[in-house]
């Protein structure tokens, strides 16, 4: 498949261990660049290409993304690493027959190393991992939250900052990573109602004073590839203010405002000025 030779690593270890916490820990101490981690190609701090196997809605979607059992998915999987031509890569999974199998689906060379999370990570931190997976959800990919936020529409995104040190003598640097809590995985499915975020929009639309208020709000949601809600607005505006300038801080307040409390993904927005509110004064 690969005109150029790439080395093949795997890192096992059973789900909710510490795997994807210790990943790039394991790569850089053998000089690795490229991460398959859950169904995503990593490079550095970004994420290259895929779908994270964690954003799945079933378990056996789960598993069908961290195999790349996809073709699609797969070929543009394939088509990223031709491209770049790594010299190694780390495959993550839960058992030898997994990380096999994942290499064997990307066409990749045999497994030349495995790294086993019980060579890295002592019992008690094992288990310490495992009782957050349950308890709580939580789940870590090995790059920041910016990096993967737009692709977790829906989910619940903390930031992750660990000091490591580079050697004696040298400056420790910061690695991020980022937790991401499925909701579906802990307290059940979830759904924000559209009065919700007609609300949200509506309170934004106050503290504006060039606003004078809102009159009709359209909210669609989108599921697939590309999660998020699409969001339509007619407002009616104060008279005397510059339009262009009132619309782009109101659309830009609104859309900080619907990602940081739901955590929702405002796909498309579009705002129509539909009147001038216009109060003569009174004589006094």
């Amino acid at each position: 498949m690969f005109a150029h030779k790439i080395k093949t690593y795997a890192f096992v270890g059973p789900s909710g261990t510490g795997k994807s916490y210790r990943a790039q820990m394991v790569a850089n101490e053998r000089g690795i660049s490229y991460i398959i981690d859950d169904g995503l190609l990593i490079s550095g701090n970004e994420v290259l290409a895929g779908i994270s196997a964690k954003k799945a809605p079933t378990k056996i979607e789960t598993v069908r993304n961290a195999l790349f059992t996809d073709p699609e998915k797969r070929k543009e999987v394939q088509k990223v690493i031709k491209k770049n031509k790594p010299d190694s890569i780390l495959i993550l999974g839960t058992s030898d027959g997994m990380v096999e199998k994942i290499a064997e689906n990307l066409e990749l060379p045999p497994i030349s190393e495995k790294i086993y999370i019980n060579d890295v990570a002592t019992e008690e931190e094992m288990q310490t991992a495992r009782r957050i997976r349950v308890t709580q959800g939580k789940h870590v990919i090995p790059v920041p939250t910016f990096a993967i936020k737009k692709d977790f529409s829906g989910y619940l995104l903390d930031p992750l900052q660990i000091f490591k040190s580079m050697g004696k003598g040298k400056a420790p640097y910061i690695s991020e990573k980022s937790i991401i809590r499925p909701t579906f995985s802990y307290m059940g499915n979830f759904e924000i109602s559209d009065n919700v975020f007609k609300q949200i929009i509506e309170y934004v639309a106050q503290t504006i004073k060039e606003v004078y208020k809102v009159s009709r709000t359209i909210v669609k949601k989108h599921e697939g590839y590309n999660d998020g809600i699409y969001i339509y607005i007619e407002v009616i505006i104060e008279y005397g203010f510059p339009i262009n300038e009132t619309m782009k801080n109101l659309k830009k307040k609104i859309i900080k405002e619907i990602e940081n409390l739901t955590a929702m993904n405002v796909l498309n927005m579009e705002i129509i000025v539909k009147g001038v509110h216009y109060e003569p004064e009174k004589n006094k």
